[in-house]
């Protein structure tokens, strides 16, 4: 049997009084999705171990069977490996966003939605004049970048900017949690306030302001760590023999690299609702062609969450649902080999609240083969019944493989 799971990232939600009282999932069209939980089996699953933030990197990990306690060291390492960043011992690598500020306060996580061609440019102005023999910037993608240090210290506190829209950006500066990482914290604090200096003056943002735009004017670091030690998939779960990992996002593409996935970049794969589904689709489908497992992961609800736009998440989960979900199912339904096909969020982004929230998610499991639960629709509140019940973390990973 082949396996595939497909990530709606952020996909879940909480009522919204403005759609009756109704999740997102509950109130969007999704005929897919909703026969896939109607012929297969579902349940709920905590993804966020006690203790660690309810970020993707910690979700999608126990997602996929890892003990965070063994394994986590936070994105930076993740994304370094997705970029090919090939880490040192003594290197501290760190998620460093573009963010918008204004009046003071972080007005968006992604710098307007800044693109990776523009953010290049202020990536390497940026090296220009604040890398050092010890610290480094590193280009990622669209808002999405790395910031290396020579020998800093982990213990650090650091606010993810998603989780503070609209909040002040100096009570947040990073805090050091011992003494020995205070030299690290009061660096990447200076860094924070010599990127807004210069990148107030580039070009691109002064064009920004003059059309009254959002500009990508401050770095916001978070997340970091040094090298982790991961297995692979295929050391963890001998009917893994290959794998692949479909993502536009560097922190899932650096993931699926420690799990040994070969990463399929997709041409028009952006994170955003204007994603190339249909691509994903094709690539999922002919991954499966020759691999025994593949992770294809949608960043576009989380994006839309974030942003507090309800018809745009709206927008995403349908899309995925009809553009991505629909053509896979209706291509291996037929196969010789049967496909073991998984759908779930990796955790919360209700638009209301624009940040990440770490409860139960919904998850449905379906094969052609397998006995049918109660449940006929998928969302929150139906998956409640499921069969599954309520799992914990790598349970879902153990239950998938063991099918």
């Amino acid at each position: 049997m082949k396996r595939i799971i497909i990530l709606g990232d952020g996909m879940a939600d909480l009522p919204v009084e403005r759609l009756g009282g109704k999740t997102l999932l509950q109130y969007a069209h999704k005929p897919m999705m909703d026969q896939l939980a109607r012929e297969g089996r579902c349940g709920r699953l905590v993804t966020v171990p006690e203790g660690f933030p309810p970020g993707s990197e910690v979700a999608n990990t126990a997602i996929l069977g890892y003990d965070l306690n063994k394994v986590y060291e936070g994105r930076g390492p993740l994304e370094a490996a997705s970029i090919g960043y090939e880490m040192a011992d003594d290197d501290f690598a760190i998620r460093c966003n573009i963010i918008t500020l204004e009046d003071g306060k972080i007005i968006t996580h992604n710098g307007g939605n800044l693109e990776t061609e523009d953010a290049r440019v202020l990536i390497d102005y940026l090296n220009e004049h604040l890398a050092s023999d010890r610290v480094k910037f590193i280009c990622g993608i669209q808002y999405r970048h790395l910031l290396v240090i020579k020998g800093g210290n982990k213990h650090i506190t650091c606010a993810p900017p998603h989780d503070h829209p609209n909040e002040e950006w100096r009570s947040l500066l990073v805090k050091a949690n011992i003494p020995e990482a205070q030299e690290t914290a009061d660096l990447i604090n200076d860094l924070i306030l010599k990127s807004q200096e210069l990148l107030a003056k580039h070009p691109y943002n002064l064009a920004k302001a003059a059309k009254g735009e959002r500009q990508a004017n401050s770095i916001w670091p978070w997340s970091g760590g040094y090298r982790p030690s991961m297995q692979t998939l295929m050391e963890q779960y001998p009917q893994v023999k290959c794998g692949a990992v479909i993502s536009a996002v560097d922190l899932i593409q650096g993931i699926g690299k420690y799990a040994g996935l070969r990463i399929i970049k997709v041409p028009g794969a952006t994170g955003l609702a204007n994603t190339n589904y249909e691509g994903k689709a094709q690539a999922a489908i002919d991954a499966l062609r020759t691999d025994d497992f593949v992770f294809v992961h949608v960043e576009a609800s989380d994006e839309a969450g974030h942003d507090g736009d309800l018809e745009l998440k709206l927008k995403t989960i349908e899309y995925l649902d009809q553009r991505l979900i629909t053509p896979i199912y209706k291509e291996v339904r037929e196969w010789d080999e049967p496909v073991c096909i998984a759908v779930l969020p990796d955790h919360l982004t209700p638009v209301e609240q624009r940040i990440h929230v770490g409860q139960p998610v919904p998850f449905l499991i379906w094969h052609r083969d397998i006995e049918a639960d109660d449940v006929q629709q998928y969302d929150e509140v139906s998956c409640v019944s499921g069969v599954y019940g309520l799992l914990k973390l790598d349970e879902f990973m153990k239950t998938f493989m063991s099918l």
